[in-house]
């Protein structure tokens, strides 16, 4: 299945799960809810740049969505893949 691919050095999941918000729901991510409404992205980050996050998978509810994301870094909402721009 295709997927999101992160640098771990480089990228923030948080940053790459909002960029998946907003292209699901059309809407420009400076005009989303923020993050923390939902889920502490700083802990978000922390998890996902671990070196043993192979088997890691988060699942949370962001307003009426269900935002996935799991250890090969690819980030799933509304079960829609999003591929990173």
């Amino acid at each position: 299945m295709p997927g999101t691919t992160l640098d771990y050095h480089n990228d923030s999941i948080s940053l790459s799960v909002i960029e998946a918000l907003a292209a699901e729901t059309g809407t420009d991510p400076t005009e989303l809810e923020p993050l923390y409404h939902a889920i502490d992205p700083e802990a978000l980050d922390q998890l996902f740049q671990a070196e043993t996050t192979a088997n890691a998978n988060v699942t949370f509810a962001y307003g009426s969505h269900t935002v996935e994301v799991r250890g090969d870094g690819t980030i799933i909402v509304d079960e829609t893949v999003h591929e990173r721009s």
